[in-house]
C-alpha cells in the first residue's frame, strides 16, 4: 500500500506570494529513506526541500526539532531560507512561541519570532510573523585577489570594489563575499558559472555572493548556483552580515536590508545584523517573513 506524505510550499523572505525563494516543507518525513528524501527534493525541483522528523516532546525540548535539508542534488548541513521557512511553518502549525530551535546537520539553530498580529487564524504561514534565526558565529577565511576573482567570473576587475576585501566567510556554509563597485555592473552581470565553480574548488567556499550598496542604506545581492540564480540565500546573507560588521560596512548590531532576486523576477527582502567587538563578530542574525502558496500530498 502506498504511503502519503503531505507538504506545503512557502515563499520565503517575502510577504508577497510569487516572490521570495520557494521552499517545500514535508511536515512529517518519518519513514523516508535518504534516497527517498533526495528523490522527493528532485521531484519538487526547488532550490531546497526540507523534511521535519518529529520526535518525542521531551527530546525536542532538549535537542530541538530535527530537520534535514536537500537540494535537487545533495543534502546540505545548513541553508538559510529553508531554516527560516521551516521554522515559520512550525510556528503556524504548533502555535505561538517565542523561539523554535531546529536541530540541523550543522547543529542547533534557534529562530525567534515577532508577530505583527497576536492571533493566528489557522495553521497557514501568512506573512504576519517575522522570524529571525541566529546563525553560527562566523569563521573568516582567506581573502581573495579581486583580479583573480574577476578572471574567474568573467568581469573586469574594476567592477569589484577595492576598499573592502573579497573574503571567504562561513556561518555553517562557506561563501566568497565579493563587493561590486556600482549597481549597474551587478545588475548587468552574467557570470561564467563553470569558471567560477572551477576557481572555488581550490577554496573552502561553495559559492560566490555578490554585493553592492544601494541608495538608502540598502544592499543588493546576487547568487548563482546549480546553473541558475537564487532569489534569496539566507546562509550567504548571514556571511554577508558578518563581513559587513567586521569591515565597517555596517555598525555593530545595525540592521541592514539585503535585496536579492530582483534580476530573477522574485524580489526578496532579507534582514541582517551582527555584533562586532574588536575583531570578534558574533550574534549573526538573519530574518524575514514567509507566505504559504500551496499544499499537496505525495503517495509513495
Amino acid at each position: 500500500m502506498p504511503r502519503s506524505y503531505e507538504f506545503v510550499q512557502v515563499d520565503v523572505f517575502t510577504r508577497k506570494r510569487l516572490a521570495g525563494n520557494p521552499l517545500a516543507v514535508f511536515g512529517d518525513g518519518s519513514g523516508l529513506s535518504d534516497e527517498q528524501m533526495q528523490a522527493l527534493a528532485r521531484e519538487m525541483n526547488l532550490s531546497e526541500t526540507t523534511f521535519i522528523l518529529p520526535r518525542e516532546a521531551e527530546i525536542e525540548s532538549r535537542e530541538g526539532i530535527k530537520v534535514r535539508i536537500f537540494t535537487v542534488s545533495e543534502e546540505l548541513p545548513f541553508a538559510g531560507h529553508p531554516t527560516l521557512g521551516t521554522a515559520l511553518y512550525l510556528y503556524a502549525l504548533r502555535g505561538p512561541a517565542e523561539e523554535i530551535v531546529l536541530d540541523l546537520k550543522v547543529g542547533k539553530v534557534p529562530v525567534r519570532f515577532t508577530p505583527d498580529s497576536a492571533n493566528l487564524k489557522d495553521d497557514r504561514v501568512d506573512g504576519k510573523i517575522f522570524g529571525e534565526m541566529r546563525q553560527r558565529d562566523p569563521e573568516f577565511g582567506h581573502t581573495l585577489s579581486r583580479h583573480d576573482v574577476a578572471r574567474a567570473v568573467g568581469i573586469d576587475s574594476d567592477a569589484i570594489a577595492s576598499d573592502r576585501p573579497c573574503q571567504i566567510v562561513s556561518t555553517g556554509l562557506a561563501f566568497a563575499i565579493v563587493p561590486f563597485r556600482n549597481l549597474k555592473d551587478l545588475t548587468d552581470f552574467k557570470p561564467d558559472i563553470n569558471r567560477a565553480a572551477a576557481f572555488l574548488e581550490g577554496t573552502d567556499a561553495r559559492f560566490f555572493y555578490f554585493l553592492c550598496f544601494e541608495a538608502g542604506g540598502k544592499m543588493r545581492a546576487r547568487m548563482f548556483f546549480y546553473g541558475g540564480e537564487d532569489p534569496a540565500t539566507g546562509s550567504a546573507a548571514g556571511c554577508a552580515a558578518a563581513w559587513m560588521a567586521k569591515h565597517g560596512v555596517a555598525k555593530s548590531e545595525e540592521q541592514m536590508i539585503i535585496w536579492q532576486g530582483v534580476e530573477a523576477g522574485r524580489p526578496s527582502e532579507i534582514f541582517v545584523r551582527a555584533k562586532c567587538e574588536g575583531d570578534r563578530v558574533t550574534n549573526v542574525r538573519v530574518g524575514g517573513y514567509a507566505v504559504e502558496i500551496l499544499r499537496g500530498t505525495v503517495a509513495l
